[in-house]
């Protein structure tokens, strides 16, 4: 039933129940008042003769009088009371319940708190306010859950730019630590040249995406002897301490994005340098259409949940650690986005292995 119905049945029905108890207590009291004498005359028929009638006790009088003016209060008093009645009626019955409602979402929402729902407590203009208090706590609940969502992926994204950009820096400090002993050495030179060139494209790209899975892939062709000598000198500037061995076809080419797998490659090859503890095994090869590289190490092997859930975004080997798991965590998106994946094992003889793949193109 709707508001205005309500309001106006209640309100019919309590004046309604106030008159008729005014007219009962004017009834009553009527009828206790015919119990005392009314005093005056009588005026015969016949002769007009005068008899005089039985006076009241002036305490017969005052209730009398009292009786009359109760009568009187009655047709005010109890209309007033239904009235009241019925106000009281309409609120509980129609208003209380959905003001209790939307005070306790205000108070919610006002403290932060969306994690909760109003219910549709009625067809009326009310209900219908609580629904629509209910659609606009859902839409504030979405948008604070994309707020969330797009700030943690900037804080994503931020961390793989920092950690991936960790790599060519350390390339970069090799480097210009060969140039400072040897300042002829033209292959320093060049690598200087080629990783400044790769940083600055990579910064271009990583400032236009605000997504990781945003960032573009930029397929060339690349000889394989190239990538096998950029793997060699990887390992021998991430991980310098360790036996590194690189193994891979000298002759050939592919066409692949030079950039993804050389990020993959210093990722899976710097996070085997920090768990190795003599040796580091880097072999690539061509199965068809997919490169694989695979990176095995000597060290204690991925822990459990990293096998069972995937690598994540920020999640640590130990709290003592400072690794976050951004490399695993964007070289596997980045295998993805060039066609392939990213598989984690632990070899039998005991350390870890990282096996990415990524789609070529053969014929070059």
């Amino acid at each position: 039933m709707g508001l205005r119905r309500a309001f106006f049945l209640l309100t019919l029905c309590g004046l309604l129940a106030g008159l008729a108890l005014a007219a009962l207590l004017w009834t009553g009291c009527k009828a206790a008042a015919s119990q005392y004498p009314p005093g005056g005359v009588v005026i015969g028929a016949e002769g007009g003769v005068i008899t005089p009638l039985p006076a009241p006790t002036p305490e017969q009088l005052r209730l009398l009088r009292m009786l009359d003016v109760v009568g009187l209060l009655g047709w005010v008093l109890f209309p007033a009371a239904g009235l009241g009645a019925a106000g009281a009626l309409f609120y509980r019955w129609k208003l209380k319940a959905p003001i209790a409602l939307l005070l306790e979402g205000t108070r919610r929402i006002r403290a932060h708190d969306l994690d909760f729902s109003i219910p549709s407590v009625s067809g009326d203009k009310l209900g219908q306010i609580c629904s629509a208090f209910e659609d606009m706590r859902r839409e504030l609940l979405k948008t604070n859950r994309e707020l969330w969502r797009q700030a943690e992926e900037r804080r994503r994204l931020n961390a793989a730019f920092a950690h991936d950009l960790r790599n060519p820096v350390t390339v970069l400090k090799g480097s210009v630590k060969l140039l400072r002993q040897d300042p002829s050495n033209r292959q320093a030179l060049d690598r200087l040249e080629n990783y400044t060139a790769r940083i600055e494209q990579y910064v271009e790209a990583m400032s236009s995406v605000q997504r990781l899975e945003q960032l573009p892939v930029k397929t060339a062709g690349v000889s394989f002897a190239v990538l096998r000598s950029e793997l060699e000198e990887t390992a021998r500037l991430l991980a310098p301490a360790l036996d590194a061995a690189v193994q891979g076809p000298e002759e050939g080419a592919a066409e692949l994005d030079h950039g993804i797998f050389l990020t993959v490659a210093e990722n899976l090859i710097g996070n085997g340098a920090r768990f190795a503890r003599q040796a580091l095994e880097i072999t690539f090869c061509v199965e068809g259409d997919t490169l694989l590289l695979t990176v095995a190490d000597d060290g204690p092997g991925f822990f459990p949940e990293l096998l069972k859930n995937g690598p994540r975004p920020f999640g640590k080997r130990s709290e003592a650690g400072g690794h976050f798991g951004m490399g695993l965590y964007s070289s596997g998106l980045l295998c993805r986005k060039h066609g392939g994946e990213l598989r984690l094992e632990n070899q039998e003889r005991g350390g870890a292995i990282a096996i990415a793949s990524l789609k070529i193109n053969r014929g070059l």
